[in-house]
């Protein structure tokens, strides 16, 4: 099997004497290099699965790594194994010690939405610029390991102080809903681990060997958690690459790479130049542009897949244009070459670039899908829903009760959210509590207790069925009992109606298949507990696996969610000073430069994401707040090897005929093959 290697590949796949840093350059095929040690650890070194952990960021990552280890181990039991996402690792963590840290098992994962809601009841506003801004303080403090008390004696200006006391109160205020959100899934395993050194024994016992994917991406906290489950041992193979480090804006801290080197001592450096995906042209321009970044580690991607294409770069005078002149190429090239849509992207810096590229594909009926879009679990309905199972899992989550209680409506009015709401504070219980006392129900009328309390009731009844009856059947009682989907017929048109019932189903069928599932990886969905279920619906971003294969559309993408992706033809569009470098991080380069290194690495990102042509587009002008700009071709197209490169319709074009005579030989090439067609 180690025999389709090559050699670095090999050597990093057999390599078992102490911590170990793969540096894959993109296209080199870590994936392959995880997913082979993985089988190497069981077949050869005697590791048993559920005593290794794969670690990756993104749910889309962990099911492909799932799907490839299964065929490499056909017929093989790999029971046990841990493949799974930062977070869902930390889930599980907590799942198991929830007590040690004072929470309940059901406790509830908030999405950002739900934070943000709390935070605006802790601050009394609806000013959303300034939410924003303390849910990000908040999360920032969280990723580097920073409590509210430290956050208070580190803050430096009035801004950081008043976010420092809220982080405070906000923590507090999850911890009586018996809730966590996203970042405490990393923060609190460390927080634990930290206190408890029991459970952390326990986990070094059970996970002995980790496998760490996208290793540039992590924060200080996620760095923490793997340090202190390799321990002294150091049994880790970390798979990164300094030149991807592009979400340093998330958090994510590419000193952690040089870290690694002080930390362990014995740290062996593997690393992997051969790329398998690009041209020679498209590396040598990947290349040159990344060498003007400072180095950890010099690296040089190299392929054996032939020179390629020139890379063209096109000097467009507006917006308007580009869209239509990369539409116009795409077309052409697709008639030419025989290709399907789906071998196109159309990669930019910020989601605002998108929408005028749409309508061009739509006025031209081309097929296109946008990633980055809405999640799934983003959509009203199957939020609606969730707060249902969240409040069934967990009777604390008030957030969850008070979307539960009023959606459908059921007669439980604002007052007496309201005064349940006064009540349930002032005793410092939740909502769902609250109903239940005495005193509270003597201070409302008959009517609107009753409503109250038959909604209570039905969810104690539906508690009691979670634990034992298959989720399926739960789920499709809860939906008749609540009428939803007359609810929703009777709040939306028709069709828009009958979409979301759709998707209602879709969920329900999604769930309901998990319930009854029982994979051979880590304990994510074993049983039919609606419980775990609830848990991992709240951590999944995007409904796995509900995209029969891929559909023939061009991708429409930001640089950032295409990272890990290849097409074969690219467009990387609105390569501007402004854009791409972006203008915050040109203006803040003085101060720190390292913000213009990170755009680099963007860049970088983008161009590494073609296999046999890359097409690079900037507009002269460009509309910014209603005035039409003047704009500067990027930085970083005059790094690209000027051999490698073909400009179109640009001021520094020295040779305007070179261009005419290109294009009219393209045309002659087409016009050859329809007379042929």
């Amino acid at each position: 099997m180690l025999n389709s290697l090559n050699s670095p590949q090999r050597e990093a796949v057999k390599y078992l004497d102490g911590p170990l840093l793969v540096l894959a350059g993109a296209g080199s095929g870590k994936t392959r290099v995880i997913t082979q040690k993985i089988s190497y650890l069981i077949d050869e070194a005697g590791y048993s699965p559920k005593e290794i952990a794969a670690i990756t960021f993104t749910n889309k990552a962990a099911l492909e790594m799932r799907e490839r280890v299964s065929k490499l181990m056909q017929g093989k039991s790999i029971k046990g194994l841990t493949i799974a996402t930062f977070h869902s690792l930390g889930l599980q963590m907590l799942r198991a010690e929830a007590a040690l840290l004072g929470y309940k098992p059901q406790f509830s994962i908030l999405d950002s939405s739900d934070s943000f809601k709390i935070l605006s009841d802790v601050l009394a506003t609806t000013d959303k610029q300034l939410l924003r801004k303390t849910q990000w303080q908040i999360s920032s403090w969280k990723n580097a390991f920073i409590n509210p008390d430290q956050a208070k004696a580190t803050a430096d200006e009035e801004l950081t102080h008043a976010a420092a006391k809220v982080y405070q109160i906000y923590q507090q205020t999850l911890k009586a809903y018996q809730a966590v959100d996203f970042d405490d899934l990393i923060k609190l395993p460390v927080e634990l681990f930290e206190q408890h050194d029991e459970a952390l024994n326990k986990w070094q016992r059970k996970l002995q060997y980790l496998l760490i994917d996208e290793y540039q991406d992590t924060n200080a906290c996620q760095y923490k958690l793997v340090k202190m489950l390799t321990g002294v041992r150091g049994q880790f193979t970390a798979v990164g690459d300094d030149d991807q480090a592009i979400y340093g804006w998330r958090g994510a801290d590419v000193e952690n790479l040089r870290q690694l080197t002080e930390d362990f001592s014995k740290l062996k450096v593997i690393k992997l130049e051969q790329n398998y995906r690009s041209t020679v042209r498209i590396l040598r321009a990947a290349n040159q542009v990344i060498s003007n970044n400072p180095k950890l580690f010099e690296k040089k991607l190299w392929s054996d897949l032939g020179t390629g294409d020139m890379l063209q770069v096109t000097a467009t005078m507006s917006e308007e244009h580009e869209a239509e002149s990369v539409v116009m190429k795409l077309q052409a090239h697709k008639f030419e070459h025989r290709t399907k849509f789906m071998d196109y992207a159309i990669l930019y810096r910020g989601n605002h670039q998108a929408r005028i590229f749409e309508q061009h594909l739509r006025n031209q009926k081309i097929p296109y899908t946008i990633s980055g879009g809405q999640s799934f679990f983003d959509k009203t309905e199957i939020k609606d829903l969730i707060s249902y199972l969240r409040l069934i899992a967990n009777e604390d989550d008030d957030p969850a009760f008070i979307r539960a209680a009023t959606t459908p409506k059921k007669g439980i009015g604002n007052t007496t959210l309201e005064r349940l709401g006064e009540y349930a504070s002032a005793h410092k219980i939740s909502l769902f509590a609250a109903a239940f006392e005495g005193d509270f129900q003597s201070e409302i009328g008959h009517k609107q207790l009753d409503d109250l309390l038959n909604f209570c009731t039905y969810i104690q009844k539906i508690q009691a069925r979670a634990v034992r009856d298959p989720a399926g059947d739960v789920l499709n009682d809860l939906l008749t009992s609540i009428q939803y989907e007359a609810f929703l017929y009777d709040t939306d048109e028709p069709r828009a109606a009958e979409a979301k019932w759709a998707n209602v189903i879709d969920f329900i069928g999604w769930l309901t298949k998990k319930g009854e599932a029982n994979t051979e990886f880590g304990n994510e969905a074993e049983g039919k507990n609606l419980l775990e279920l609830t848990q991992m619906v709240s951590l999944m971003s995007m409904l796995e696996g509900r995209e029969n294969g891929e559909t023939d559309a061009v991708k429409l993408s930001t640089l950032h969610a295409a990272k890990g992706l290849e097409f074969g033809h690219v467009f990387l569009i609105g390569v501007e000073e402004g854009i791409l470098p972006h203008r915050e991080s040109v203006d803040a380069a003085t101060a720190d430069p390292s913000r213009i290194e990170e755009e680099r690495r963007l860049m970088y990102v983008g161009i590494t994401r073609a296999q046999k042509s890359l097409n690079i587009s900037w507009c002269k002008k460009r509309k910014r707040a209603g005035e039409m700009e003047m704009c500067e071709p990027s930085r970083f197209i005059a790094e690209i090897p000027k051999d490698d490169v073909r400009h179109f319709g640009n001021p520094f074009n020295k040779d305007p005929e070179a261009s005419k005579d290109f294009g009219k030989s393209k045309m002659a090439n087409i016009r050859a093959m329809l007379g042929k067609g």
